[in-house]
This record gives structure tokens, C-alpha cells and sequence, in this order.
């Protein structure tokens, strides 16, 4: 007699197979939803069991429905940590990596020059394509890099910091430069960090006396403003080697053009989708570098496993709060409305 399965029992089964993901179905709809597991897996990948997600404004952002290259729905999360799943040629199994979530082509001319951060087809996890939210990942093996010494909640806060850390080197910053950083989030911290492991002197600048007294507290910053006139000010008048701009809004990134000195240089590492504008006679006056700054590259990534792994920077600061999936289903609207006390919650899925 041949045995069958009843209904119930399939779909007992089915359920047995999926997994609890962290979605966005939609602008201010954050669910846990249960979703099969990836199976699917092109050769040059690596499965990744997820130890950890860090929050980003982009993911925020994506909450809040006001990502310009996103469709839903989007399991989120790009700042992500996790332990290999079986042994491959170039990892073994249980290795801590860090994922770098930039998915490139390979093929395009940023490719070929040695940019995959601004690959023209570009496929960031979380946002053009699933993210880390889950149990598990495959992403490409030369998307990983190797966590040793750090914890998996250190690991899961590079990505970020890869950020700022490839800003700075952009902007060729050197020893004795004075800095002015704009936007005091997480970005921007990671930028002012950076900046003085140089031997940079960073003033930081940010609206939110809160914020700027918890950067001060936390990492030791000696001098901060509240505006781009008390920055100035704060110069002598002679504006700064090197302005970044991490604030995210037009008004201030146009502003900022002001801040900078003759012979200087202002990066700008957050977008925005209006239309930048300064004064073309000044501009050229001081000889001034406008320079982009997007994404990271491994050696971006490398740089700041190794201040972590050395204690150049203080990782537990970096940390506001660790939580579980539940947790974050629960927080999600307000963590999305009120972060000036907070700098980067972790959710952990294991160890």
C-alpha cells in the first residue's frame, strides 16, 4: 500500500522549512514574515548564517517609505555579520566574516577600474535586492571578509564605519588638517573617527545639541556647533581643510560650501535628490575639490576591522542597544521617528 500524506501534514512540513524574515511590506508595515530558506545558490557564492543586523537610516528610511530606488515588499538590512555555513575552497565552515553588501557586475567600466562601490549596476542588499533580516544569506565569496578578533556584534557595525572610513580616504585628509563634520549620525561619526586617527583636529556640527553632546561624551569630541555661522567662527574665519557633510538635507549641504577653506575640500557622502548649488566665482576662487564619496571598498572595510581589532575605537559606544527580531517588530515606529539618543542598534539572530 503506497503511504499519503495528509493536507495538515504537508503543509505541517512546509511550515517546518521556513524561516522568520524582517520585511518591509510596505511604508510604515515592518512584519516578521516566514519565508522558505535560500536554496538556490550560483556557484562563486557562499550561504551565511546571520549573526547580526545593524539599523541603518537606510533602512529607516525604507520604513518610512521614502527610499527613491526600492520596491516593495524588502526584506531589509545591509550591515551584516555571519558565520560561513560549510567549508568552501576559501572559507570553512563557522569562519565570523563581515558581508560587504555591494553587489557588482564585474563587467562595467567602474568594475574594470577597480570601483565596484560605484558599479553602474549595482545591487545593494536590502535595497535592490533581499537583505540580511533572516537566518541566512548566499552572497558572493569575494563579498566576504574575515572577522577575526572582532565579536559578531563589532562585525555587523563595520559596514557603516567602511562608510565614513572611505569618505575620509577620499578626501585625502593629513595631519594637522582641521575638519569640520557635518551631520552627527552614525556616518558622520564614523567620519569624525576617522578623521582623527589621521591626526586631523574635527569640529563637529549638527543641529541637535543632544546629539552633539552625546558624540562628545561618548568618543571625547573637544568642540562642536550648532551652525554653520558658529563653525565658522570656531576657524578664525579661514574655514576648514576638509568639510564631509553627512546631514542628508540640501539647504545644509549648500550652506556648507561656505565653511570650507581657500585651497580646501568638501565631501560630500549623503544624497539627496535636489539640486546642489553654489557660487561659481567663489568656488573657483579658493580652488576648491568637490568630491563624492559612495559606498566603501574592502580596503575601506579592512582599515576598520583593524582600528576595531586594535581598540582605536570604541565599539561598545558605537552600540546603543541589541535586540532580537520580536523586539525590532515592536520598535520599529518609534526607533524610525526618534534616533537622536541613539547611534546603531544591532539585531542579533545568534551567535
Amino acid at each position: 500500500m503506497i503511504a499519503r500524506t495528509t493536507r495538515s501534514e504537508r503543509l505541517g512540513k512546509l511550515a517546518h522549512n521556513l524561516v522568520k524574515m524582517g520585511v518591509v511590506e510596505a511604508p510604515n508595515r515592518f512584519e516578521i514574515q516566514l519565508r522558505e530558506p535560500e536554496t538556490d545558490i550560483p556557484d562563486d557564492w557562499v550561504l551565511i548564517d546571520i549573526c547580526a543586523v545593524g539599523l541603518c537610516g537606510t533602512d529607516y528610511h525604507i520604513y518610512q517609505g521614502k527610499h527613491p530606488f526600492l520596491n516593495y515588499p524588502r526584506v531589509i538590512g545591509h550591515e551584516l555579520s555571519g558565520r560561513v555555513t560549510q567549508d568552501t575552497g576559501a572559507w570553512k565552515a563557522g569562519d565570523l566574516v563581515v558581508i560587504n553588501p555591494y553587489i557588482s557586475c564585474g563587467d562595467c567600466r567602474p568594475c574594470h577600474r577597480g570601483k565596484p562601490n560605484c558599479c553602474r549596476n549595482i545591487e545593494v542588499l536590502g535595497v535592490h535586492r533581499d537583505g540580511g533580516m533572516a537566518p541566512q544569506i548566499a552572497v558572493p565569496s569575494q563579498n566576504l571578509y574575515s572577522a577575526i578578533g572582532l565579536s559578531a556584534i563589532q562585525a555587523a557595525m563595520v559596514e557603516f564605519l567602511a562608510i565614513g572610513a572611505h569618505a575620509v580616504r577620499r578626501s585625502e585628509v593629513t595631519e594637522g588638517d582641521r575638519v569640520l563634520v557635518a551631520g552627527i549620525g552614525p556616518i558622520g561619526i564614523g567620519v569624525a573617527l576617522f578623521s582623527r586617527l589621521l591626526g586631523a583636529e574635527v569640529t563637529l556640527l549638527d543641529l541637535s545639541a543632544q546629539r552633539l553632546a552625546m558624540a562628545k561624551d561618548q568618543f571625547d569630541f573637544q568642540v562642536s556647533c550648532t551652525s554653520i555661522s558658529e563653525a565658522i567662527a570656531e576657524s578664525g574665519g579661514d574655514g576648514y581643510d576638509v568639510v564631509f557633510d553627512a546631514t542628508g538635507h540640501a539647504g545644509a549641504i549648500n550652506t556648507g560650501f561656505e565653511a570650507v577653506a581657500h585651497g580646501g575640500t568638501y565631501v560630500l557622502v549623503s544624497v539627496v535628490k535636489d539640486d546642489i548649488t553654489f557660487s561659481d566665482p567663489e568656488f573657483h576662487k579658493r580652488e576648491m575639490r568637490l568630491i563624492g564619496s559612495r559606498n566603501a571598498l574592502q580596503s575601506d572595510f579592512d582599515w576598520v576591522i583593524s582600528a576595531m581589532r586594535d581598540g582605536l575605537i570604541n565599539s561598545s559606544a558605537l552600540c546603543s542597544s541589541v535586540i532580537t527580531l520580536e523586539e525590532l517588530a515592536e520598535q520599529m515606529p518609534s526607533l524610525a521617528h526618534a534616533r537622536d539618543d541613539l547611534i546603531k542598534v544591532v539585531v542579533e539572530f545568534g551567535p
